[in-house]
């Protein structure tokens, strides 16, 4: 072959390689909870449009909101906000709204989730579902003959220095929950100035049974393994974490009941990638992703024709045959308007000594 042949080979290789995966990049861009890009899924969507996916995940709703508001949204094309905040992201103008004809799998996903106005404003959609959950206690099975019946247990005195709280606005939420604040559920979301004094108290006086309060989902799962702490407010995915290297690990909604979640994809407003975004979500609603999602958060799908390639026993730790009585259990977050004045609060009760 001639230099100019091998010449002319070279750039049309890598004029392919560089238009395969977007005009711009041949990286998508991701800010998510921890889970949502692991390999064991996106490794498909890399390998089908010749991309990379590059993750940064995120320990708090409020982190998320902290880089967008604060001029990096534009280093992110996909992001995974929470229903606490999805709203105000839409609202806020920093994500793009969405052509659902580009993602032919949208149908597919539940009504339950899609008819909620979370992700909707002046006529558009900006987000689409992607799993839900809720924020459920984790308990060592060794240290508690049968699961703890309410969130009480975190202040038990033969506890001290042994639970864990997540650093998120939900551990006020629970303590909220614990005072009775939650008739009806959305108060929770709208405490009075009244109200929140006396979480902060109450927090207060969790303080000395406070190992350490957790921020990634794997942190909370080395405390557990270090036998570190017994108790905790987590995830699922801590959860499913525990359970494959066979920890003693039980996961219960308190008699209180629990706050929990309906994570959207967004793509962002600044993505200069938006073809490979619309691409990702499309994939990342599709059933088999899904499926293979929840193999590794734990959390439900929020396309029921996951089902299809699940296990019955899988279905039923999914709480995918009961959906409507397990969704009573958990108050899903909403957005909170007095986010700052929570976060006042909140903050005061980490600083505390």
């Amino acid at each position: 072959m001639s230099k100019r042949m091998l010449l002319l080979v070279t750039i049309a290789a890598s004029v392919f390689l560089s238009s395969s995966c977007g005009k711009k990049t041949s990286t998508l861009n991701l800010l998510v909870w921890e889970g949502y890009a692991d390999p064991s899924f996106v490794r498909g969507f890399e390998e089908k449009y010749h991309c990379k996916v590059l993750a940064s995940y995120m320990g708090s709703s409020d982190e998320l909101v902290a880089k967008l508001r604060g001029g990096s949204a534009g280093n992110y094309d996909v992001i995974s906000p929470s229903s606490d905040v999805a709203t105000s992201i839409a609202s806020a103008g920093l994500a793009a709204p969405l052509d659902l004809s580009k993602i032919s799998s949208y149908s597919q996903l539940s009504p339950q989730l899609t008819s909620l106005s979370l992700v909707k404003t002046h006529g558009n959609t900006y987000g689409v579902p992607f799993t839900w959950g809720p924020n459920p206690m984790i308990y060592d099975t060794t240290a508690f003959a049968r699961p703890p019946e309410s969130w009480n247990v975190f202040w038990d005195p033969k506890y001290r220095g042994r639970i864990s709280v997540w650093d998120d606005l939900s551990t006020l939420y629970m303590a909220a929950q614990v005072l009775g604040y939650d008739h009806p559920p959305s108060q929770l979301y709208n405490l009075s100035d009244e109200q929140l004094e006396a979480v902060k108290k109450k927090l207060l006086e969790l303080k000395p049974n406070i190992r350490k309060i957790w921020s990634t989902g794997g942190e909370l799962t080395n405390l557990f393994q270090n036998h570190e702490v017994v108790a905790a407010m987590g995830w699922p995915l801590m959860t499913n974490q525990l359970r494959k290297i066979n920890f003693p690990v039980g996961e219960t909604i308190p008699k209180e009941n629990t706050t929990g979640w309906i994570d959207h994809l967004m793509i962002t407003a600044g993505s200069e990638n938006k073809d490979l975004a619309y691409k990702f979500l499309e994939y990342m609603v599709d059933a088999q992703t899904q499926k293979k999602a929840t193999d590794v958060t734990g959390y439900t799908p929020a396309n029921p024709n996951a089902a299809q390639y699940m296990t019955e026993d899988e279905k039923k730790h999914l709480h995918l045959d009961d959906v409507d009585n397990y969704q009573k259990r958990i108050y899903f977050w909403q957005d909170v308007p007095r986010r700052a004045k929570y976060n006042q609060i909140w903050n005061e009760v980490k600083a505390a000594q």
